[in-house]
């Protein structure tokens, strides 16, 4: 069965679309737009044994409850008969998410405009606003995947094995592993200092945050959130624009604005950089299942993930 038809199966539960579902999206999750009966939203077809029902369910409880405080979040759209989450036949989940107006900062492949360094002031700001509205709900309720030390450095990280990537030579997965392993004696001191962890994001990228027409920015794609260290999630965001000669400024300005609402201490300044570089390592890791040996993109990967290792080790 096509994925067209199980989304039109979908939508169908949720009371039918206008037109056929559209996709827009297929990489953890098809994601398609859906013209229901109460309006357009993104139904998402979840990717088979990515998410536990209770990790799907703690996600859309986590965004409902941001979005009714106010927070620029999708929201889960709920079933005609109660719930958030379809299970079809054959096992496949589906979801269905509030549509955000607006359209997506860029890609990763985008040079950074000298203009654009306000604008990750503003993903700074929105970040603490995720982290403190958070803390507010309660985040220890939720059921959700952990980036803490072992979901970063252990044997078994969230995002596989980046160490075993196949482009990596024999010096370059060497590089990889000791800075894996000073990272984690690094990570183990700066929890014990008091660094904060809550449920983040994670994935603040480009293509996941929304400009809306009043010019304000929202929040997208909640499936990789979980418990992790804020300023990973800040790192994540700026991570893939690491060799933009304005990088420098863009990563002091998320850091800025991040602290106009909540407080960052010079440790986790310093600590920075170690996440920007544990989160191109999980990228790498990302990758292996995902992507084929000859992708054109994989030596960017290894390079700027070696790249960062050598800084790190250096500093």
């Amino acid at each position: 069965m096509t994925l067209q038809i199980v989304a039109e199966q979908a939508a169908t539960a949720w009371g039918g679309s206008a037109q056929p579902p559209r996709l827009l999206s297929h990489r953890e999750n098809a994601v398609f737009r859906v013209e229901l009966p109460s309006g357009l939203a993104a139904l998402r077809l979840h990717r088979p044994g990515y998410r536990t029902d209770a990790q799907i369910k703690s996600e859309l409880s986590w965004t409902r409850e941001l979005a009714a405080r106010g927070f620029p979040a999708p929201p889960p759209v709920p079933l005609p008969s109660g719930g958030d989450l379809l299970e079809m036949a054959g096992g496949q989940r589906a979801s269905v998410i509030g549509w955000m107006e607006g359209a997506p900062l860029g890609s990763g492949a985008d040079r950074l405009k000298p203009g654009g360094i306000e604008t990750y002031y503003s993903v700074g700001v929105l970040l603490a606003r995720l982290h403190r509205m958070t803390q507010d709900i309660g985040a220890d309720r939720f059921d959700r995947p952990r980036w803490d030390i072992d979901g970063l450095t252990g044997a078994r990280p969230l995002w596989g094995q980046y160490w075993t990537m196949p482009l990596l030579t024999d010096s370059q997965r060497q590089l990889v592993i000791t800075a894996r392993d000073t990272a984690r004696e690094r990570l183990t001191g700066y929890l014990a200092g008091g660094a904060e962890m809550t449920l983040i994001h994670t994935d603040a990228l480009r293509e996941n945050v929304f400009r809306r027409r009043d010019g304000s920015l929202a929040l997208i794609d909640f499936d990789d959130s979980g418990f992790g260290f804020v300023m990973y999630d800040l790192a994540a965001s700026v991570t893939q624009m690491v060799d933009d000669p304005l990088y420098p400024e863009a990563r002091a300005a998320i850091i800025e604005g991040y602290g106009t609402m909540r407080p960052v201490r010079p440790e986790d300044v310093a600590a920075f950089d170690m996440f920007g570089m544990l989160r191109a390592f999980s990228a790498l890791g990302w990758t292996i299942p995902r992507l084929p040996a000859d992708h054109p993109k994989l030596p960017t990967y290894v390079r700027r993930a070696c790249d960062l290792a050598g800084a790190f080790l250096a500093s």
